[in-house]
């Protein structure tokens, strides 16, 4: 499969989430990039912005298996991951599968939990494995998480460790719709949409996951020149010498980066990487890797405005 094959592919289910989502392209787009990137997903916006819809059109778009999590201050670790039960018949521990055990995995509202509940996905997210009793269990091949979260200065919430959001490899801001766009979602519920029944979405599969795993393994084909890499090295190493930012990226973040300029190059319809790519990219893998100066945010400003500034300082490869 070539890039323009993945280009197609992904078109496709674009095109079925857009018969339930309106406007917000970016996180469409974002999240495909994921999707083929082999990543995880952290979606940020305020509640009612369509960020659990999104999800489960695309879990219907691609016929992928999907599991929703209902994160809150009470909420076990065990309640994720599952839990061995004595079985009296065998006279043996049977595992019973928690949530975490599907293709596409929601953690609605994941910082309303504590700390303790949030790191339970560390070890499937990062190792794609639960390990219960001592036993571990493998998850789906297409395990991704998509996580939601409601901005951190909303009440009852709780801001996600730096090991559990270093484990998402992008995050994607939500924002308000347009009026124009507003008026879209409206106009559709006028005609008999409704986001609490699926039977009203309207939406055909058009992939399946097995044409994910070959689309993600032809991004990992993506060609991507000396001077790109150098390019993308240069922009995590300026984000550690800016007086804007208290913490700069890490190595992983490059790595992170390097992966998402390749998926949306595919995405693109390419079968290689350039410049352009890297900066579309770097806000949404960056964003939450990045620590901001006291000092900036006092001003107002973000994360978002001091990557903006280290994309302006870098020379762009010619």
């Amino acid at each position: 499969m070539a890039g323009s094959e993945v280009q197609v592919l992904w078109s496709r289910v674009e095109s079925e989430i857009q018969k339930v989502i309106v406007g917000q392209t970016r996180a469409v787009h974002d999240l495909g990039v994921a999707v083929l990137a082999g990543g995880h997903v952290l979606l940020e916006g305020v509640p009612g912005t369509a960020k659990t819809l999104l999800v489960r059109a695309l879990s219907k778009a691609m016929d992928a298996s999907f599991r929703r999590i209902q994160f809150t201050p009470d909420l076990m670790p065990a309640d994720i991951t599952g839990v061995s039960m004595w079985n009296q018949q065998s006279g043996g521990f049977t595992f019973h599968e928690g949530p975490v055990f599907g293709d596409l995995v929601l953690a609605d509202e994941i910082n309303r939990a504590p700390a303790k509940t949030q790191s339970a996905l560390l070890e499937a997210m990062q190792e794609r494995v639960v390990t219960i009793d001592g036993k571990p269990h493998a998850l789906p091949r297409l395990f991704t998480v998509v996580a939601t979260q409601n901005p951190i200065e909303y009440e009852g919430t709780y801001p996600l460790p730096e090991a559990q959001l270093d484990r998402f490899l992008l995050k994607v801001v939500v924002p308000y719709p347009a009026r124009a766009e507003e008026l879209g979602i409206l106009d559709r519920y006028a005609k008999g949409f409704d986001a609490e029944r699926e039977a009203t979405f309207g939406i055909t599969q058009v992939a399946t996951v097995d044409d994910v795993m070959r689309a993600r393994a032809a991004v990992a084909t993506i060609h991507c020149e000396p001077r790109v890499l150098g390019y993308v090295t240069d922009l995590i190493r300026a984000t550690r010498e800016t007086p804007a930012l208290t913490l700069g990226a890490s190595p992983r973040a490059a790595v992170a980066l390097f992966k998402c300029s390749r998926a949306a190059a595919a995405l693109a319809g390419r079968d290689f990487v350039t410049p352009d790519d890297v900066k579309a990219m770097a806000f949404a893998v960056l964003r939450h890797r990045v620590l901001l100066a006291a000092e900036m945010e006092v001003e107002g400003r973000t994360a978002d405005d001091a990557i903006r500034a280290v994309l302006e300082r870098v020379e762009v490869p010619k």
